[in-house]
């Protein structure tokens, strides 16, 4: 029986080539090729600078940091969203409060925000849920609003290649910085790996050292200045985050190729959208005016006569080859969150949506025909349960 993953990296010889390439040289680790792949990395983006890290939950640790995230401060997030996203602010004592979501995009409920924002707020956190991007603009109207000042963050983990208003995820046009990720299943990969993007410099050198220690050999900051080439100085408590040479060697080949890798997403998806229109069982994902989707889920979502049948239909797609996923359990159901004093209840939408997600396959290297495929399979099985 063919196996049809809901996503999967496309690896191929020329990246596998540049890998081979750093493997030979004399730097595996905090050489010239991370640096050159953040360069590419925040030209591709339209950013100023850009920092990468071991991996995208590090990453969001190191701009949360950068921004002084501490205990006592809060940060609000959506619900809707790997654990990550949240649990990166509780690595720094601080308390999360987590916003319901829009269920026709799995973005967070502007109108939700507002009311939660406190005087212990500093941080927001809009995730691009999927790769269809937040209304950034009126976000950013709502944060900018506020008394004391809040960091905007976006969380576009799913979402490289996708736009808003013309603009790139990544531009840091409405926001203070953006993470990123390079897992396997992402548009681009590095194995494991993230990066931030930012147009604040400030933030940019915070992350530097944080990523490697908090230690710093740039003469300029250095406290003592008459040493010799050797020294350097731990200036803050940091982590050893740092991303390879062969890492970045990998992540630069696919920055080349993944313009085409968004691209054959749209595409794909363009398929399903055809194929599953006027169905009678579930939703898809809506085209959103000003922006442009990155599609790293293609998420259904099933009607309410449907709904209940939702492990049934599940189980059978997965008998039949199709290796669907679900996208996300609210993180503050988490039995971690849990002890924390999280409730059942506290966001409606984001558990009803959880409630009805099946994510379909779709990756770059998927053919038209696995994708036919795929279709047929999941009208076969939604007639079934009729």
């Amino acid at each position: 029986m063919k196996i049809i993953p809901y996503s999967r990296q496309r690896v191929d010889q020329d990246d596998i080539t540049a890998v081979v390439k750093i493997l030979k040289s004399d730097y595996l680790t905090q050489g010239p090729v991370v640096t050159e792949f953040e360069a590419a990395f925040s030209n591709y983006v339209e950013a100023k600078y850009c920092v990468v890290f071991s991996s995208g939950t590090a990453a969001l640790h190191a701009i949360y940091t950068a921004c002084g995230l501490t205990s006592g401060d809060q940060c609000i997030t959506s619900s809707l969203t790997f654990a990550a996203t949240s649990n990166a602010a509780l690595y720094l004592g601080a308390e999360v409060k987590f916003v319901d979501i829009v269920p026709k995009t799995g973005n967070l409920d502007l109108d939700k925000i507002e009311p939660l924002i406190g005087s212990k707020t500093k941080i927001i956190t809009a995730v691009h849920f999927a790769g269809q991007p937040v209304d950034l603009a009126a976000l950013r109207k709502i944060v900018i609003h506020q008394k004391q000042k809040i960091w905007l963050i976006e969380d576009a983990c799913h979402a490289l290649g996708a736009e808003f208003n013309d603009k790139k995820i990544g531009s840091c046009e409405f926001s203070d910085a953006v993470v990123h990720s390079f897992h396997p299943v992402k548009h681009i990969t590095t194995g494991e790996g993230g990066a931030v993007t930012t147009n604040n410099k400030k933030l940019y050198e915070i992350m530097l050292m944080f990523r490697s220690h908090g230690i710093t050999k740039d003469r300029n900051k250095l406290e003592k200045k008459d040493e010799g080439d050797w020294y350097h100085e731990m200036q803050l408590l940091g982590y050893n985050y740092r991303l390879t040479d062969f890492q970045a060697a990998l992540g630069l080949s696919q920055l080349k190729k993944v313009a085409a890798f968004v691209e054959r997403r749209r595409y794909l998806a363009s398929l399903y959208d055809h194929a599953f229109a006027n169905n009678l069982f579930f939703e898809y994902p809506p085209a959103i005016d000003r922006t442009k989707h990155a599609y790293h889920l293609y998420p259904i979502r099933l009607k309410n006569h449907i709904k209940s049948k939702r492990k049934q239909v599940f189980s059978k797609l997965r008998a039949k080859g199709l290796w669907v996923q679900v996208h996300y359990l609210p993180v503050y159901l988490h039995p971690y969150y849990r002890k924390l004093g999280y409730v059942s209840g506290l966001c409606p939408k984001s558990e009803d949506f959880y409630s009805r997600e099946i994510s379909l396959p779709l990756y770059p290297s998927m053919k038209d025909s696995d994708l036919q495929h795929v279709v047929e399979v999941i009208k076969k099985v939604f007639h079934e349960l009729e």
